[in-house]
């Protein structure tokens, strides 16, 4: 059975290569007969047109004498259209004026060369039907498969039938390999570039090419593996030189044949075993494999076969580095080293400045910009070869510093090495932007994944393991690979900002933006994980260096390209990225108080700064430090610590600590007053009041609470103060908004209006009202805790309410006046309780009849009051104030007064609420009977005296 079909196979393989010759002299003869058909046409051309010009000429001459003169610009017209009908047959251009007159005087007319038309340049091919694919490409790929499987078959019965020798068998299976190879370079010269162009998946050559690979790498391994004839070393050297060979020949063949090179080469390490395996010899030769395999690609400009050779070396790489235990780091990092080195060098390497300088002319003779090419052309195809590089070595070089790596003591100068050559390549190579980012997102978790495990987790939390907590490699260390690195990224945006700001500004501006963030986290996680918090020179003096160097950048770029819109967005990352590392540095070099104060003092310099120099980031420094700061505060509110706060009232390390950076602020929102940039303005008006804010309301908590500060709940009294404050806070910034027009002082004004009246509901009406929380009220009536918690900051809201009537909306007004009622209701009704009951006005009391009494006139009363300040400022939210306290009133007497009062009592309460409604009736009758209008009075005919230019 075996031998029918390695016999079918082989006829099939046979059929499939008569078939293929057939078919190329067939399409051989059918172009010859093309090519004579066009000469023909070509030929007939000049005469055809010759005489049609003539014959429309002398019909010309005809009309002309027989009707009117035409104007001449209408002769020549008809003319030119007349002789365009004439050529179209032909397809070609209309003939030129002074071929026109050439003809009318009967002299010969010289054809111009024919011109390729634009249709059918860009015409589609047609859609292949499949005839062709059984035809023309199954047959080939089915034909290269039985090949290879006779061959294998052919083996396979002369071992079953022990007809030969091993040795002459695989001699055999050697021939057959090669007489395939030889056929299918006989092919390839007798084949015709149509057919290459056309079946490109499916060329002949390169399948028996492939099938002639294939058998004679089989051969070399069952010469070492099956019969043992060859040892290891010769076994290695003629599996590589197979693959190698086939790789070669894929220059002739295709990417196919060159993928399975690479796939032969991939393999045949693991095919050939030794008891002593040397990883230089391994990785040496990956490392030829993948070079021969780049060269062949660079010939052909191939995308697909590079990126799945960079894919092996990475996976070969992983499996050594898990199998080894130690395992060698040299040959390892220097593989990736070759691999980064030919992508910069040899494929894409220098190829896009080539293809940058062959870019089509565009209208003027002027060459197209470069980024359009590189756009179009250049960036999509070489994605796969520049990404599969870059996350190959992010691969190898984590897998190189992670747990696995322990018993070679963490190659971290290998890591830093081959880091470096990536961002390098992505710095140098304009296409290599994914290289770039991902050497900057490598740099920075592998610092992380070697300082992981550091003594601020028992900083952090103390229940955390001190066992554990154990750095992977030394603190020196992780803190020169940290500064090694920022050094290097810092380096590489000054490198690529040169290189590319004029040709390629977004590129320069995704490096600014690397070389602002990578040191800035690499500093700062080395600084957090090993270094010393309180006081640390070697990391402060680096920052502050790397810091000054991306000002000096930032400076740099207007001399290199002074577009200010195309450095804006680099600039902002670098000055960014110099804040961030200043920071770092005063974090370093100082502690508590000072650290706060000159954090604010750095923003503050940065404004400073825009005196010398626009820049538009520079006011937005102070918006940055004003964020660090506000972070230190929630961190530690009291900024020097609980133990080193005094209880001195005002006068401690809180007014500085909140003070100065408020002050610092308002300064530099003045400072900025006419700059063209109202968003860095507006915005710190707002911190600054927001400071100013904090500054008050720590100094407030810190003087009720026996200069302590904790997360107790607060008084009564003290969140008066708070709400005082805010009610202060919300006028001054509508003062301010009068004077200086600003949407922050506008609408927080609003906001810290709104927020208050809210914390009035929450906390004075409920949480930290006296009748619900028992506080006592003091022991002087009146001027007790009553006064401060809800009588001033009720004429407080009428008193705002008064003065943002015109200046804010509506709704927002009537909202502080119902609110300045409210607080005004509650303080009449617990000033009752306090009357009948005392200091203490506990709801456990309850209520005596005299009280329940009392507040029914209280708040009659109180509804008249607000009718008449109501009508008096017109101000109709305070009337609707007024009228639901009287409701609530009557629904009280109705309700509570007639259940619980008796006698009296019951009587007076009925006739008082009956007269107050009376009353209340009549003084509503006398406002609107006052502002009722006028009945209308019948118009009479007057002369009003017209202005000039109008009719009376």
């Amino acid at each position: 059975m075996i031998e029918v079909i390695a016999f079918v196979a082989f006829g099939i393989a046979l059929a499939a290569l008569l078939n293929g010759r057939k078919t190329t002299e067939r399409l051989e003869s059918e172009i010859a007969a093309l090519k004579e058909e066009l000469k023909r046409i070509e030929e007939l051309r000049p005469a055809v047109s010759a005489a049609a010009v003539v014959e429309v000429a002398a019909q010309t001459e005809t009309a002309q004498g027989t009707l009117q003169p035409a104007e001449p610009a209408a002769v020549e017209r008809q003319r030119l259209a007349e002789i365009s009908k004439g050529d179209a047959i032909f397809g070609g251009p209309p003939p030129s004026q002074d071929a026109v007159e050439k003809a009318s005087r009967g002299e010969p007319v010289v054809a111009a060369a024919p011109q390729a038309s634009t249709t059918d340049s860009v015409a589609q091919p047609p859609k292949e039907s499949l005839e062709s694919r059984l035809g023309a490409r199954w047959a080939v790929w089915v034909g290269g498969i039985a090949l290879a499987l006779g061959g294998i078959f052919m083996v396979k019965y002369s071992i079953d039938a022990g007809l030969l020798s091993p040795a002459v068998r695989l001699l055999m299976a050697a021939v057959f390999g090669l007489v395939l190879m030889a056929i299918g370079e006989f092919v390839r010269r007798r084949a015709v570039p149509l057919v290459a162009d056309t079946f490109q998946n499916a060329m002949i050559p390169g399948i028996l090419t492939a099938a002639g690979a294939v058998t004679l790498f089989g051969v070399c391994y069952a010469a070492h593996g099956i019969y043992g004839f060859i040892g290891p070393a010769t076994a290695f050297g003629l599996l590589a030189l197979v693959s190698l060979a086939t790789v070669g020949l894929s220059l002739l063949h295709g990417q196919a044949l060159a993928g399975l090179g690479l796939l032969a080469s991939l393999v045949t390490p693991a095919l050939v075993s030794t008891e002593s395996p040397s990883p230089w010899s391994l990785f040496g030769f990956l490392a030829i494999a993948w070079g021969a395999t780049l060269l062949a690609a660079r010939v052909r400009r191939w995308t697909v076969v590079p990126a799945f050779a960079n894919i092996g070396l990475c996976l070969w790489a992983l499996a050594y580095i898990a199998s080894a235990t130690p395992f060698e780091t040299l040959p390892v990092t220097l593989v990736m080293l070759v691999m980064i080195a030919g992508v910069g060098f040899v494929w894409p390497g220098p190829t896009v400045a080539e293809a940058a300088t062959d870019l089509p002319e565009v209208a003027g003779g002027e060459p197209a910009a470069p980024s359009h090419a590189w756009d179009r052309v250049i960036a999509p195809p070489l994605g796969a070869i520049t990404v599969t590089a870059g996350i190959a070595a992010l691969l190898t070089v984590l897998a190189m510093i992670s747990p696995l790596a322990t018993a070679s003591g963490y190659p971290v100068a290998e890591f830093c090495l081959v880091v470096a050559a990536l961002a390098g390549l992505g710095a140098w190579r304009s296409y290599a932007l994914y290289p770039a980012v991902l050497a900057a997102f490598t740099a920075i978790v592998g610092l992380w994944s070697m300082t992981a495990s550091s003594g601020l987790l028992t900083f952090i939390d103390p229940a955390f393991p001190a066992t554990i907590a154990t750095l992977a490699v030394s603190g020196r260390t992780a803190m020169l690979a940290s500064m090694v690195l920022s050094a290097v990224f810092i380096a590489l945006g000054a490198l690529a900002s040169n290189l590319h700001l004029k040709d390629r500004p977004p590129l320069a501006t995704i490096w600014a933006a690397i070389a602002a963030i990578v040191p800035f986290a690499l500093i700062g996680m080395s600084l957090l994980m090993t270094g010393n918090l309180t006081f640390d020179l070697p990391h402060g003096l680096f920052a502050l260096a790397a810091g000054l160097v991306l000002l000096g950048l930032a400076e740099w770029l207007p001399r290199r390209d002074g577009q200010s819109e195309t450095i804006a967005l680099p600039q902002l990352f670098l000055v960014s990225g110099s804040l961030g590392l200043f920071i770092i540095a005063l974090h370093a070099l100082t502690d508590g108080l000072a650290t706060t104060i000159l954090i604010a003092l750095l923003g503050a310099a940065y404004v400073a700064a825009t005196r010398l120099r626009a820049w538009p980031a520079l006011p937005w420094m102070m918006v940055g430090a004003a964020i660090v700061v506000l972070a230190r505060i929630a961190w530690e509110p009291t900024i020097v610590g609980a133990q080193d706060l005094g209880t001195t009232p005002v006068f401690n390390a809180l007014l500085a600590g909140y003070g100065i950076p408020a002050l610092l602020l308002a300064l530099s929102a003045f400072e900025l007053r006419n700059w063209p940039d109202l968003r860095a303005r507006n915005l710190l008006q707002a911190l600054a009041s927001l400071f100013a804010l904090l500054t008050v309301a720590i100094l407030v908590r810190h003087a009720m609470n026996g200069g302590v500060l904790d997360s107790s709940v607060p008084t009564l009294g003290e969140q008066s103060i708070y709400t005082l404050l805010a009610i202060g806070a919300s006028g001054i910034l509508m003062t301010l908004d009068v004077k200086s027009p600003s949407p922050v002082f506008r609408y927080g004004s609003m906001a810290v209006g709104v927020l208050s009246m809210l914390s009035i509901l929450g906390a004075h009406l409920l949480g930290l009202n006296p009748y619900f929380s028992g506080e006592l009220l003091g022991s002087v009536p009146f001027f007790d805790l009553l006064l401060i918690g809800y009588l001033l900051p009720g004429l407080g809201y009428a008193g705002l309410a008064w003065y943002a009537r015109g200046k804010r909306p509506v709704p927002y007004v009537a909202a502080v006046a119902v609110t300045g009622a409210i607080l005004a209701f509650a303080w009449a009704t617990l000033s009752v309780r306090r009357f009948w009951q005392g200091g203490s006005i506990a709801d456990w009391k309850g209520f005596q009849q005299g009280e329940t009494y009392t507040y029914s006139v209280v708040w009659l009363v109180l509804g008249v009051l607000l009718l008449v300040l109501g009508s008096r400022f017109n101000a109709k939210s305070i009337r609707i104030a007024s009228a639901v306290l009287v409701f609530v009133a009557v629904l009280k007497v109705f309700l509570i007064d007639m259940a619980n009062l008796e006698g009296f009592l019951r009587a007076l309460s009925f006739i008082g609420l009956g007269g107050v409604l009376i009353g209340i009736g009549l003084f509503y009758q006398k406002i609107l009977s006052g502002r009722a209008p006028l009945p209308a009075q019948p118009q009479t005919s007057v002369d009003i005296e017209a202005e000039p230019g109008q009719t009376a």
